[in-house]
């Protein structure tokens, strides 16, 4: 049996369980740059579930070298923390006029423990997860539609 290639999964949805540090760092890298309006979080306390609709950019396109054969791409995602016990927000308006960067996923914590889980945005915006455990889901939920800026995202 060999590992998985980008080149295998080239338009299907994705659907991923992050529990510990290097799935995580498998799903920020995913969804790296994701935009969202603020008015797109929800926490439902009674459920211990904290949850993003995301318009993610396909990063997966770019490591296949599939950006090169069309335009460049992004599709909804749901991104979903389970086991959150607590929410802080830092710098994030609600108003549903704010379109927010997502920039990074961080876990601080032991792999196998409660710890705090950090989403950082553009413009100085984290939200703070206080979890019982790592517990987070990546899963595509609409078809692939073309980048509305034609562009891959860039850092300086």
């Amino acid at each position: 049996m060999s590992d998985a290639r980008f080149e295998d999964g080239d338009e299907a949805p994705l659907r991923l369980i992050a529990r510990d540090g290097a799935g995580l760092a498998v799903l920020a890298a995913l969804v790296q740059d994701a935009v969202l309006p603020a008015s797109e979080m929800t926490f439902s306390r009674p459920r211990r579930r904290f949850a993003l609709m995301l318009n993610r950019f396909r990063w997966e396109d770019e490591a296949a070298g599939q950006s090169a054969r069309r335009p460049y791409e992004r599709v909804k995602s749901l991104l979903v923390v389970d086991e959150v016990l607590a929410v802080r927000t830092q710098g994030i308006g609600r108003d549903a006029d704010t379109v927010l960067s997502l920039l990074d996923i961080a876990f601080d914590g032991p792999q196998d423990g409660a710890g705090r889980l950090t989403l950082t945005f553009a413009g100085d915006g984290a939200l703070e997860l206080a979890v019982e455990a790592l517990e987070v889901t990546l899963r595509d939920v609409s078809q692939p539609y073309v980048a509305p800026s034609g562009k891959a995202p860039s850092h300086e």
